[in-house]
């Protein structure tokens, strides 16, 4: 702990005393005073020192420390300068795109005729005059949406032959006596699945929308049943970067209900992966279901459990992640530009 010195300048008094004593008690007056200034000289450097310190460990981050993202918080990391180099094509559409610009249609889904009843000019009847022609206007707009009821009614018989009751069949969709129907899990689903609305807002969706508010436990339930319908995609996607020749691998921290989890990653150019798992190592890289059975070359952050798990002929990982610039280098070129090359032409 260190302590702040109380520094004490000589009083009027003592200077006078000083001087009619002479000049020995003059000197000791003055390196009095210069002894308390070599002090605060020294505590001031300290505490310069550990100043200095402290910025230096506030300012690390995980892209210039070995400090996972998660660590980060909620504020914000200036990045280094991209390693992308400007094209030649200006910015905005390029010559040759296709446009969508609004077009009328042949067949309207509707037609609303307005009639001239009154000449605009003397005020004269029109009334069972025949129009000779029309200006037509197109307007596109979505019709207001209400959330439809479908009772499904399964009919009752009882056989004249043998007197027992036999019941119609339901669809096989239809399971309980009161649900929802598939473009109500739909919606949901892709609510919050593709644009990442949060739960509460999908449900103020549905009300604003449709004014039928659907509870919180329908939108996760839905995507629930969304995970169902596309674990085939999914297990074929896995088993493309199982085979792929190379293949990205990451974990990045992130948060699941207040507490820290990790999202794994494993992709191509063209193909991603993710996995979302309490731990970060061996346990969730291997319920993930991709490395243990890849032979490729993989690219990574050297990070250990990379290694015990995944055992290749070649590792492309590199000392600096995936050949970023490194922190305080604006110049977008050096070692890690001719890093970054290498591994482009590892996966040539």
């Amino acid at each position: 702990m260190m302590r702040l010195m109380n520094f004490r300048m000589p009083t009027d008094a003592a200077i006078h005393t000083a001087l009619e004593k002479g000049e020995a008690a003059v000197m000791e007056l003055f390196h009095h005073v210069a002894d308390q200034m070599a002090e605060l000289a020294r505590q001031l450097a300290k505490q310069g020192e550990v100043l200095q310190n402290l910025q230096a460990r506030l300012a690390k981050h995980s892209g210039n420390s070995s400090k996972p993202p998660s660590s980060d918080g909620y504020s914000k990391v200036k990045r280094t300068t991209s390693l992308r180099q400007s094209g030649d094509k200006p910015n905005g559409g390029q010559p040759g795109h296709e446009g969508h610009t609004l077009s009328a249609v042949d067949a309207p889904d509707r037609t609303e005729t307005h009639t001239a009843d009154t000449c605009a000019h003397c005020q004269a009847s029109l009334m069972g005059t025949e129009a000779v022609g029309y200006e037509e206007r197109q307007v596109f707009d979505i019709p207001a949406i209400r959330i439809e009821v479908t009772a499904h009614r399964a009919e009752i018989k009882v056989c004249p032959a043998c007197g027992r009751a036999t019941k119609g069949a339901f669809p096989a969709a239809v399971t309980q006596a009161v649900q929802y129907g598939p473009a109500v899990h739909t919606w949901a689903s892709y609510f919050t699945n593709q644009h990442h609305i949060p739960v509460e807002r999908t449900t103020e969706i549905f009300a604003d929308l449709v004014q039928h508010r659907v509870s919180e436990a329908t939108v996760l339930k839905a995507s629930e049943h969304l995970d169902r319908y596309i674990e085939p995609s999914t297990e074929a996607v896995k088993g493309m970067l199982r085979d792929a020749e190379v293949l990205h691998v990451d974990e990045s921290g992130l948060r699941v209900r207040s507490k820290l989890h990790w999202l794994h990653v494993a992709c191509t150019e063209r193909l991603t992966s993710y996995e979302v798992h309490a731990k970060r190592g061996h346990e969730a890289m291997d319920e993930a279901g991709i490395l243990g059975a890849f032979r490729g070359t993989a690219v990574h952050d050297h990070w250990k459990p990379y290694f015990t798990l995944y055992r290749p002929a070649v590792s492309a990982g590199l000392g600096q992640r995936h050949g970023r610039t490194p922190p305080g280098d604006q110049s977008g070129g050096g070692g890690d530009t001719r890093a970054s090359d290498e591994l482009v032409a590892a996966g040539a």
